[in-house]
């Protein structure tokens, strides 16, 4: 009996030891785990091959006199910028790294940030499988900080499914890939910390920005924020550059807007209203009852505007954009350039007293109302650089346009712009021809200012212009 009991005790322990030592296999599955592939694994494994790694090459030109660095007195300096510099610079040529994604496989486009791309004579893209293309902008749109590329390739290339922000929640999962640092591919996760978002820079304000915890590093900019289903939500951008442990994304539904008209017109057109708005400063406030900091007036509507047939007039006050407060002028338009053109904006408005809801069918602006958007805004009237003219005014700018009328009391009238100056550039446009210039004071309408490059003779210098409706 004690031998049975022995033997009995003997076949448990050498089962035990058996089951210890195959479950520790490392041959063996333990059955009883945990699933490792998550829904973050599956989304990154769908998503991964749509997002691409972007080189950018652009020029820096770099001064190299010696006599810069001695603190010369202003007059010397003058001389020796204009004897010395044109034989001394340096061009250098460097590299900008960031992520895209591809959001039509079939004809090769390329979403990603206007800052990735910006300065560009080279961009360089480089697919999941390591093949290398070179890519051409589509078109971009430094307002949204959003451009579009587009590669060909032999076969169809992978894509990403397009999600929705209209929907997100505060605390959902989200998940960002990107090239940070030139490491391809790069994974973070968080949870979206905050909707609808102001980030101010040095040179703009964007509105209405997705907030993470997801680290977002120089590198990542450009690709994509994704919900845990692996869609497409937002497009990572790292322009804010004090944050910390704080990532930004545009929503993809106000990113899908600009994309269309980028493909279409290679820019974006803004929503035309017709009509243009101020600040209300206190007592204007006071006087249409109105809490301080709420609201617009209304200080211009075109004829046969939108907003004219709408029946907004001079003096209104516009206090929301959809379900948003307007603020400011400038939040105003920021709130605009989310609608496309031909889109139905509802806008609301306190007239003659009481509250009023309207809906005001926008339309593309038209050109032929750029000029006198110009002599309103601007102060300037316009036209081509005759060989007459050439001759009269003594001009020898070979581009641009001339200017030949001022609005009496406008800035350039009152700093001495004159009948026979010549427009070469506004903002960042060049301007060479009368439609050049139609196109800049289209595209820069919504501007508080604008920098113009005006030349007179053989002399050229910069103005900034208060757009002053």
């Amino acid at each position: 009996m004690a031998q049975s009991n022995l033997r009995h005790h003997s076949l448990l322990v050498v089962t035990f030891v058996a089951i210890a030592l195959g479950a520790f296999s490392p041959s063996k599955t333990w059955s009883a785990g945990f699933a490792r592939e998550s829904a973050v694994v599956k989304a990154v494994k769908k998503v991964s091959p749509a997002v691409v790694n972007i080189s950018s090459q652009y020029e820096v030109i770099k001064r190299s006199n010696p006599f810069f660095d001695f603190g010369l007195d202003p007059f010397f300096e003058s001389f020796f910028k204009d004897f010395f510099e044109p034989r001394h610079r340096r061009r250098y040529k460097r590299n900008s790294l960031g992520s895209g994604v591809i959001i039509d496989g079939g004809r090769g486009y390329i979403l990603t940030n206007e800052h990735v791309i910006a300065r560009s004579a080279k961009i360089t893209v480089v697919l999941r499988d390591e093949r290398e293309l070179e890519a051409e902008l589509v078109g971009a749109a430094p307002d949204f900080d959003l451009a579009v590329l587009r590669i060909d390739s032999n076969k169809e290339l992978p894509a990403i499914r397009m999600g929705s922000s209209d929907d997100l929640m505060i605390g959902e999962t989200v998940i960002a890939i990107g090239n940070p640092f030139g490491f391809s591919n790069t994974v973070t996760t968080g949870v979206i910390s905050a909707l609808n978002r102001s980030i101010q820079t040095e040179n703009r304000t964007y509105q209405d920005f997705i907030q993470t915890d997801a680290s977002i590093n120089p590198g990542n900019s450009g690709g994509p924020l994704l919900n845990i289903n692996g869609e497409l939500i937002g497009i990572n951008t790292a322009i804010y550059s004090k944050a910390q442990g704080i990532g930004f994304a545009i929503p993809i539904n106000k990113a899908k807007r600009v994309v269309d008209d980028l493909i279409k017109y290679g820019e974006v057109h803004i929503a035309w209203l017709g009509l243009s708005v101020q600040d209300l400063d206190p007592k204007l406030a006071r006087y249409f009852k109105v809490p301080e900091g709420q609201g617009v007036i209304v200080s211009y509507v075109a004829e046969h505007s939108p907003a004219q047939e709408a029946g907004l007039q001079p003096g209104d006050v516009v206090t929301g954009v959809g379900k948003k407060r307007v603020a400011s002028r400038e939040a105003y338009h920021a709130m605009i350039r989310d609608f496309a053109a031909g889109d139905a904006i509802p806008l609301t408005a306190w007239k003659d007293g009481s509250t009023e809801v309207l809906k005001i069918h926008s339309r593309t602006f038209p050109e032929a109302l750029a000029e006198e958007l110009a002599y309103k805004s601007l102060g300037v009237r316009i036209q081509e650089i005759s060989r007459a003219m050439r001759l009269r005014f003594r001009i020898a700018a070979r581009d641009g346009v001339m200017v030949t009328e001022l609005r009496p009391g406008s800035y350039l009238d009152r700093i001495g712009v004159r009948p026979g100056d010549v427009i070469r550039r506004i903002n960042e446009k060049e301007v060479k021809t009368v439609d050049d210039f139609k196109g800049a004071v289209t595209k820069y309408r919504h501007k508080e200012s604008a920098v113009l490059l005006i030349q007179r003779g053989n002399q050229q210098y910069y103005v900034t212009v208060k757009i002053e409706i």
